[in-house]
């Protein structure tokens, strides 16, 4: 069950991470293409 604890906190920290870099346009948002990064704004 320690396992399973683990691996739940690091999916939420990488998500909410990805979602910031997103909304920041951080340094993965910058290295989508040009029609992600339009369809991202829409949504965001």
């Amino acid at each position: 069950m320690k396992r399973s604890n683990k691996l739940l906190c690091v999916s939420v920290i990488v998500i909410i991470a990805g979602l910031l870099d997103i909304k920041y346009k951080g340094l993965f948002y910058r290295t989508l293409p040009d029609s992600v990064k339009s369809g991202l704004e829409d949504l965001v």
